[in-house]
């Protein structure tokens, strides 16, 4: 299987969160599944502690990525090209959410997540999250 983790997915395996499922885990450490971080997550993650919403050290983020063995997905031009052709929900406007989605579109790939928005796009949506 082909996963892209969201960014709050990507956080709480990171940090060991228990409120990642332990069967989403189960499927991130599983090494028959190619697992992505994508590259909108760093920068979501860049741009909210720039504005001060969190305090996470960006370093730390991508070096755990890379020993927990998660794959990088790089951002491309066909995933802004998707983005038009997204549903439009007037109470779903996040657009690190948008291009997370246009990417697993693009690359097939499902998007383990707690979001109550993602399924309501045409993507395989995991649910991973304990509440």
């Amino acid at each position: 299987m082909r996963i892209l983790l969201d960014t709050r997915a990507l956080l709480w395996l990171l940090d060991g969160n228990p409120r990642l499922e332990s069967a989403a885990a189960d499927l991130v450490t599983d090494l028959a599944n190619d697992v992505f971080a994508s590259q909108v997550s760093f920068w979501e993650i860049a741009i909210k502690r720039r504005i001060g919403k969190i305090d996470i050290d960006l370093t730390k983020i991508i070096n755990g990525c890379r020993q927990s063995g998660l794959k990088t997905l790089d951002i491309a031009d066909a995933h802004f090209l998707q983005l038009p052709a997204l549903p439009v929900f007037a109470d779903h406007r996040d657009p690190f959410d948008h291009l997370l989605i246009a990417q697993a579109m693009v690359e097939n790939l499902a998007v383990l997540s707690d979001d109550r928005n993602f399924p309501r796009h045409p993507i395989t949506v995991i649910p991973c999250g304990n509440g």
